[in-house]
């Protein structure tokens, strides 16, 4: 079977969730804003699920047509085989979204989907209540200009739930945004990677399961196992292929530092929670104006305090000038940041070789990318 999928993710990430794509041998990658399109099979479904970890979530899009009224909402909707696709019990809820549209409220366009999709079911069954007590279908419509597209979501709970962090430091960085900023570095598993600011640890154990090649989604659950036109063996092929090709053997040299030892405790209890905890990666109650290296050739990711919600503005500025003093000590190292603030190159005193606009959440920010010398063979 074939599937036109689509990998949503935050805007800034989409050329990194296309290359995660185009690596894993997905056909037909095309970058939008906010989601990259693909195709494949079942294997194609699985795999995307289980490896990509940049992107939000794995959709299946089912079909697209003009919408400007709920009749052609309700009839655009009801066009779909959905009993081909779920069974009696299935549990459908109905989410919706509307960009620029004429139809603008949500719960309404979510009613009227949810009623067709039960009349096609209620019809086919010969059932006058659907208990919906089955396998999961997420449903999602997306209204954009007038365009309905209607989607599966194959994934369930969004692709940053790896299962490791069950607890959350203050202001945490989600784990996708992590992984998508340890892609756009230089680093690999040979070289020393420091996060001086790592809070609960996500930089740090992002890059360790990188580094070690361990699929994200290698111990979580997703809806469409659930899905039998997806089988079971399509899911089973690809855990085993992923626990195939985990480097079980390698030792990183991965460091994350913080001054409060609270989320210091909660960094080491998610680096055991994914298992990871002698594989190299080590979490120390540090000060980053304390911070020295006799290592050639590190790279620190980090994203530091912003001044917005954690400091007052005046003493991140302070640390992210203790940050440009490091790096002016390290001269071959390479140094990326994350940071809201618009006057981040001033205070660190070096503008940076290229930005990238993220969002870390609501917050709009820039990635500021000062790689160093590539390491001397």
């Amino acid at each position: 079977m074939k599937f036109n999928l689509v990998a949503s993710c935050a805007l800034g990430l989409e050329s990194v969730v296309a290359r995660e794509l185009n690596n894993l041998g997905m056909a037909d990658v095309h970058a939008d804003n906010g989601r990259v399109k693909f195709t494949g099979d079942e294997s194609a479904l699985c795999r995307a699920n289980l490896w990509l970890r940049s992107a939000d979530r794995v959709w299946w899009s089912l079909k697209k047509f003009p919408c400007a009224n709920f009749e052609e909402l309700f009839l655009g909707v009801k066009s779909i085989p959905w009993p081909e696709l779920m069974p009696v019990n299935a549990e459908f809820p109905v989410d919706a979204h509307t960009y620029k549209s004429l139809l603008t409220s949500l719960p309404a366009i979510q009613r009227t989907a949810k009623k067709s999709i039960v009349e096609v079911m209620q019809a086919r069954y010969r059932r006058t209540v659907l208990d919906e007590s089955g396998a999961h279908f997420p449903v999602k419509i997306f209204l954009v200009n007038d365009e309905c597209e209607v989607l599966l979501d194959t994934s369930g709970s969004g692709l940053h739930k790896r299962g490791y962090r069950t607890w959350n430091a203050p202001a945490p960085l989600r784990e996708t945004l992590a992984a998508g900023l340890v892609q756009l570095s230089y680093w690999n598993k040979d070289r020393v990677l420091i996060d001086p600011f790592c809070g609960s640890g996500t930089i740090c154990i992002e890059a360790a399961m990188l580094g070690l090649n361990m699929a994200p989604g290698l111990t979580r659950k997703f809806a469409a196992e659930g899905w039998s036109f997806v089988g079971a063996q399509a899911w089973q092929n690809a855990l085993e292929e992923a626990e195939d090709l985990f480097d079980r053997q390698t030792t990183l040299h991965i460091a994350g530092f913080d001054n409060n030892p609270k989320t210091l405790k909660l960094a080491r209890l998610h680096l055991q929670q994914c298992g990871l905890e002698d594989r190299g990666i080590h979490f120390q109650e540090r000060d980053v104006r304390d911070f020295s290296t006799s290592a050639k050739y590190g790279v620190v990711i980090t994203n530091p305090p912003y001044g917005e919600r954690l400091l007052e503005i005046e003493e991140a500025e302070d640390l992210y000038a203790v940050l440009g003093n490091l790096r002016a000590k390290l001269s071959d190292w390479s140094f990326y940041i994350i940071s809201s603030h618009p006057e981040f190159e001033a205070c660190f005193g070096a503008k940076a070789q290229r930005k990238r606009k993220l969002y870390n959440g609501m917050i709009a920010c820039n990635y500021f990318q000062y790689p160093g010398p590539k390491p001397k063979n």
